[in-house]
């Protein structure tokens, strides 16, 4: 059985599929796995997984539609060279172009999983709402023409199908919510919360719709009162991106002591054991990664209730879902972790118990190839 994984990104497949290739080839599957950057480090570290690392081009955000058809006739070329029994595409484009590359190659199977429905279905407050519009229906007329050649609908969160599936009625011949891609919980051991002082983090671009500007305000807030609570902010600035956090802000809130902010790191577990609280307020998510990473460690959570973030909280139990957008509720909910520190590690350990049923890799995966047999 030959099986051919397209996604994006190199670190998208070392960070993302690792789990699920390693349980491929155990079961004696012949895997590709494609990326649009692979350097000669990356191409190793697939190799040692036992799968084999192919490049293609194409634009993960570009709209020339030209150069996008282009691409899916060259990827064409790519899958047919390889005749795999089954393609899984993972993420918009790739699940697009993807199978329609795949059935212009002739391959018989594809499978498609969307780990988010993305920018153009997440609200945000008042802005651009008619390119929201545009570009949502867009990618709905580009579903609705790929996923007639797909088996089988992959999504992670049950408001994504009702949203794809019901709301704009795309027709799929099999649909799944898988529930979150999972984690190998090896990665993630438990630590007893730091309480001394009381700190919260996030984890995430410092995008918009990731809910940033709701944490700086907070923090800012929180400080004036608290000063000796701390706020640890990961992730990369996207300068390209009109959302996006911007240098002289980041740069003020860093050298104020409202957050502290070491960029973009690969020891994101290390982080998350140093902090008390996990902070997540985005607009929209499939089921973030990052918010079972913090639960498998056991962390309380506050999170919005949005598509994918309400996924992973029981209000009360192991954390607090907030209205989207507010800043009030974010604050209460860290005033009351503040002022009630014994509450951390009891809901921490909920956390951990839920991250224990639903987020192990292993469970997920078996259920994932359960869809390629």
């Amino acid at each position: 059985m030959r099986v051919m994984l397209i996604g994006t990104t190199a670190s998208g497949v070392l960070g993302f599929r690792s789990d699920l290739i390693s349980m491929l080839i155990l079961r004696g599957y012949q895997v590709y796995a494609l990326a649009i950057d692979y350097s000669d480090a990356t191409r190793r570290k697939v190799v040692a997984l036992g799968a084999v690392p192919v490049d293609y081009t194409f634009s993960r955000a570009g709209m020339n539609p030209l150069a996008d058809l282009w691409n899916c006739l060259k990827l064409a070329r790519i899958i047919k060279a390889f005749a795999p029994n089954l393609v899984f595409s993972y993420f918009a484009k790739p699940v697009i172009f993807g199978t329609v590359a795949a059935k212009l190659a002739g391959v018989d199977r594809c499978i498609v999983m969307l780990e988010g429905l993305g920018y153009a279905f997440t609200d945000h407050p008042g802005k651009n709402n008619l390119k929201r519009a545009f570009l949502r229906r867009v990618q709905i007329l580009l579903y609705r023409f790929a996923f007639r050649f797909a088996e089988r609908l992959v999504l992670l969160n049950s408001d994504d199908a009702k949203d794809l599936l019901v709301r704009h009625r795309i027709k799929v011949k099999l649909s799944s919510v898988l529930g979150g891609i999972g984690l190998n919980l090896e990665d993630y051991p438990y630590t007893v919360p730091p309480l001394s002082p009381v700190s919260f983090i996030f984890v995430g671009r410092l995008l918009a719709e990731k809910g940033v500007a709701e944490f700086v305000a907070a923090a800012r807030l929180i400080k004036i009162q608290y000063p000796a609570v701390k706020f640890f902010m990961l992730g990369a600035l996207d300068k390209e991106n009109p959302g996006a956090l911007s240098t002289q802000e980041l740069d003020e809130l860093v050298s104020k002591g409202f957050v502290i902010h070491p960029g973009h790191v690969n020891n994101v577990n290390e982080w998350l054991h140093r902090s008390s609280v996990f902070v997540l307020p985005s607009y929209r998510e499939g089921v973030p990664r990052s918010t079972q990473e913090a639960m498998a460690i056991g962390r309380p959570v506050i999170t919005t209730d949005v598509p994918g973030c309400r996924e992973t909280v029981v209000d009360g139990k192991n954390g607090f879902l907030i209205p989207p957008f507010s800043v009030p509720a974010l604050v209460e909910k860290m005033r009351y972790f503040i002022e009630h520190p014994d509450k951390i590690e009891k809901m921490g350990l909920e956390s951990y118990a839920i991250a224990r049923e639903r987020f192990d890799a292993e469970k997920v995966n078996a259920r994932l190839l359960s869809y390629f047999d």
